[in-house]
């Protein structure tokens, strides 16, 4: 039996991890993570927020520049980071991009009290941050109904998944709990009270409404709500592993905001060497073909312990 959670002894989280693994991380230099990279897994650094979030708004343009009438293709974008998305509108605008055939899917979406996805006035939305930052900005608009954006009812948005477009890349950040997405470890509970999730069980999850752990409401709060944490939703509907390991690339963006330092290196870490847990989800990436970290540099910090 695993040692239970240092932050909820209710979920499964990083805090349930050999010592020594966490250890290891918190050890690492960004030169260290550097040499991290390997075959199917590559980190990046950026000296500049300015070179980061450009570099990140560029995925948009080179997936959406091999959309074709014969060869749909599209990129699965998140909220968090969000300041790339006015820069792809200005370059859309810019390149005067035909994205008659581009699409995109949203990665997720708050649930509210009624068990339905948030209307737009919600005002954390994640649909309308997407429509107010980027596509009500485009001057040749993305259409309609290429714009897929994930529901309670999930059917739809799972069908769009399997309907002949090609995902080049799933683009996100990483949150406190070492998630993509809101793919969260789970409950500890039922039949993984002892142990979480076996990853090949795990991977077998397809866009889901979930439970989120107290960890990401405390840092959607922080990140979205000024702290106020009794306006985030419990749930959320969430891109899953499935849909994921449909993706050309998956490709994580560390500006230092969202995740710690610590965190920042831990999934790293475990990707880099193969070492796959549930209760890092994150890490199940180690088995996805083709997986990149940015990192902006200046937002690594360091897990000396410093006293404030």
């Amino acid at each position: 039996m695993r040692k239970l959670s240092k932050i909820s002894p209710d979920w499964w989280d990083y805090t349930t991890l050999d010592d020594e693994l966490i250890q290891d991380a918190a050890r690492l230099t960004p030169d260290d993570l550097l040499q991290l990279s390997r075959p199917g897994f590559e980190v990046v650094f950026y000296d500049t927020l300015e070179e980061f979030y450009l570099s990140e708004a560029l995925e948009y343009i080179k997936a959406w520049q091999q959309a074709t009438a014969d060869n749909p293709v599209g990129i699965c974008g998140p909220i968090g980071p969000t300041e790339q998305l006015p820069l792809v509108a200005r370059l859309c605008n810019e390149l005067e991009l035909d994205l008659s055939h581009a699409h995109f899917w949203g990665m997720d979406e708050w649930v509210g009290d009624d068990d339905k996805e948030v209307p737009l006035d919600h005002p954390l939305s994640f649909e309308r941050a997407d429509r107010e930052l980027l596509f009500d900005r485009l001057n040749k608009p993305v259409p309609e109904e290429n714009l897929h954006f994930p529901k309670a009812d999930t059917k739809a948005f799972i069908d769009s998944w399997n309907a002949g477009v090609r995902c080049a890349v799933m683009q996100g950040g990483q949150g406190d709990i070492k998630h993509w997405a809101f793919n969260d470890p789970l409950r500890r509970e039922g039949r993984y009270t002892d142990s979480p999730p076996s990853p090949e069980e795990y991977r077998q999850l397809a866009t889901r409404v979930v439970e989120l752990h107290p960890v990401t409401l405390a840092q959607n709060a922080r990140t979205s709500g000024g702290g106020n944490i009794t306006m985030v939703p419990n749930q959320a509907v969430t891109v899953g592993p499935v849909e994921t390991w449909q993706a050309g690339r998956v490709s994580i963006w560390q500006a230092g905001v969202h995740d710690n330092p610590l965190g920042q290196r831990l999934t790293a870490l475990m990707i880099s060497k193969g070492i796959t847990d549930s209760a890092v989800p994150m890490s199940l990436l180690a088995d996805h073909p083709n997986v990149r970290f940015s990192y902006f540099r200046g937002g690594l910090g360091s897990c000396a312990v410093e006293m404030h």
